[in-house]
């Protein structure tokens, strides 16, 4: 039988649909076993865009478009969903890119990124390995850096790069002099930073980190980063320092809200001052520009004429995380988050039938359908969301004092920058747990940061 082409195109099509409809993903939201294997699936979608483990690919890295920042958030959704759903399939992939990214100074400044990373960059590889660090991943073996000290790598040499000298303090954009927005001072940089404080701050016991918490959090509110209206804060983009920052992009991002309501989650669980309590639910007010009927969008760009941009498309994913992680640590939000998590994740789930393979994810999940956008962002933010469902069933984020397993070191970094030879990992014996956790050491760190004896990165 001859076909014509229009004729094996309908053909075509039909069986598309047909695959579709028999992979798409059916959602349980109150069953483990749906939930998982709903994750699995996704899970699966993101590897797609893996180069890793094809033949040229850079370990660590994933297909263009995407930069180096969102494959450090791309991991951190696979160690949730390894964690949540007992599921070792990616470990080794895991492992091996937290290992590779991590630079020859193991503060995650690689030199294939010295022509692009940024603070907030490299603050999502760290807050990736600090989930590795309270997820109790596989830990590197002995002569290696723990995850933990990879954690506090990150974090020193972000704060060494802490500046007053224009507006006041907070963090560049860029780490790099010749990069394309060193004179831009943002939110998601400092709020990178806030967040390693908190959760550092739990995960050790050290009150210090807390200290520079706060100092992020005082110094984005009386920039005017931070603005409160009644209960509810408003968190902006940032601004240049040529203005001294009072010029400013006043720009809503979900993933602003993500990092600076989860890191005060951890601080109030840590230290139990309500001050922080009350940020946590100021913010969660904010927050609710970023859902229509519960359901959850990127209000800035989803649905405008000029759409998101490929890094915007994975905003969802961190604001779902981070929605998880503040209702386990804050059960007073519960009843707000859960109804989000719930309403969005089912959403997301209805829109996980597009591809040939029947699960690839759209972005617009008030569609409740595939809308024929797909990509890395689509992915996360679909696997992360779904994987917040299971919050309330699984362990909270383990500390040094309950189970944690990472070894430390608050030095950790210090010989990467320029002026601390005064203060390097040899002139210290860190040994168990953390014992680099202590108020001592760390203090004495921090007081060389802050006392401007170091800026920028060799």
């Amino acid at each position: 039988m001859r076909l014509f082409k229009s004729q094996i195109l309908t053909l075509l099509t039909a069986i598309n649909f047909l695959t579709s409809t028999t992979n798409a993903i059916d959602l349980d939201i109150t069953s483990k076993t749906s939930i998982c294997n709903a994750a699995s699936l996704i899970a699966g979608g993101i590897l797609d865009y893996y180069e890793g483990t094809t033949y040229g690919g850079t370990v660590g890295m994933f297909s263009q478009p995407y930069y180096w920042w969102e494959s450090g958030g791309a991991f951190g959704g696979l160690i949730d969903f390894q964690f949540f759903c007992d599921n070792d399939t990616y470990d080794e992939i895991i492992y091996n890119a937290l290992m590779a990214q991590k630079g020859s100074g193991n503060n995650y400044i690689p030199a294939n990124q010295s022509t692009t990373e940024g603070n907030d960059d490299q603050g999502f590889w760290g807050l990736t390995v600090m989930e590795a660090t309270e997820r109790n991943f596989t830990n590197p073996p002995s002569g290696e850096p723990g995850w933990l000290a990879l954690s506090q790598a990150v974090f020193n040499t972000m704060w060494a790069r802490w500046e007053t000298d224009s507006c006041g303090g907070g963090l560049r954009w860029q780490i790099f002099t010749w990069n394309s927005g060193y004179s831009y001072k943002n939110t998601i940089s400092t709020a990178c930073l806030f967040a390693m404080a908190t959760r550092l701050a739990r995960y050790t016991g050290n009150e210090t980190y807390i200290d520079v918490a706060e100092t992020a959090f005082q110094w984005l509110t009386d920039i005017d980063f931070i603005g409160l209206s009644g209960d509810t804060y408003r968190v902006y983009d940032g601004a240049q320092i040529g203005t001294n920052c009072t010029e400013i992009t006043q720009i809503q991002w979900s993933y602003n809200f993500a990092l600076l309501m989860s890191g005060s989650a951890y601080a109030y669980n840590f230290t139990e001052d309500t001050v922080w309590l009350t940020r946590v639910n100021d913010l969660l007010n904010g927050a609710s520009i970023f859902f229509e009927n519960d359901i959850m969008y990127e209000q800035a760009c989803q649905g405008t004429t000029k759409g998101c941009n490929t890094d915007q498309r994975s905003f969802k994913a961190y604001l779902s995380r981070s929605l998880g992680q503040t209702m386990k640590l804050v059960p007073s939000t519960q009843s707000t988050i859960q109804t989000y998590l719930e309403t969005s994740a089912q959403a997301a789930a209805d829109t996980c039938n597009g591809g040939r393979d029947g699960h690839t994810c759209g972005q617009n999940w008030l569609l409740k359908t595939y809308d024929n956008m797909y990509g890395l962002g689509e992915q996360m933010s679909a696997l992360e969301v779904i994987l917040s469902l299971l919050t309330e069933q699984s362990p909270a984020p383990y500390t040094n004092n309950t189970g944690g397993s990472s070894t430390g070191d608050a030095s950790a970094g210090l010989s990467s920058i320029r002026g601390s030879s005064s203060l390097t990992g040899t002139d210290v014996t860190v040994t168990g747990k953390d014992k680099a956790g202590s108020g001592v050491i760390t203090a004495i760190v921090l007081a060389v940061l802050t006392g401007g004896a170091v800026w920028m990165i060799v």
